[in-house]
């Protein structure tokens, strides 16, 4: 009888630490895609500003002022749309991280209800 206690609590232990280390490794996964969109983002932005301030730093006139602040009006929208674009991958990506957290919470209720009815349909069998 022990043993066989034993026995069910190392499989629940080991399917409850399997499915946290999926749980565990889906959200790095997720983590690591937003992070890398991100840091993409600010390297793009980095980029367009620097040499933005360059040109400003370069501009001696007031035609040169007039496409300056014209260009810094594009930068702006350009910039702001960037943010928007990556706003939603970032939202997609943690919906279907969410999306398989969900499903591997689904594999665990169905193993546990196996886990539970299979030896009740057991002793029912040995009963008869």
């Amino acid at each position: 009888m022990t043993q066989q206690i034993n026995n069910q609590i190392f499989a629940f232990t080991k399917q409850f630490t399997d499915s946290a280390f999926k749980a565990h490794s889906l959200a790095l996964k997720g983590l690591e895609k937003v992070a890398e969109l991100q840091l993409q983002a600010l390297e793009e932005q980095t980029k367009v500003s620097a040499e933005f301030v360059a040109e400003a730093m370069e501009t001696r006139d007031t035609e040169g002022l007039r496409t300056l602040w014209e260009k810094g009006s594009s930068l702006s929208r350009e910039n702001a749309e960037r943010a928007v674009s990556v706003s939603q991958e970032v939202l997609a990506i943690t919906q279907k991280t969410a999306e398989s957290l969900s499903a591997l919470v689904q594999e665990q209720r169905q193993a546990a209800n196996d886990a539970v009815t299979a030896p009740v349909a057991a002793a029912k069998k040995a009963a008869k």
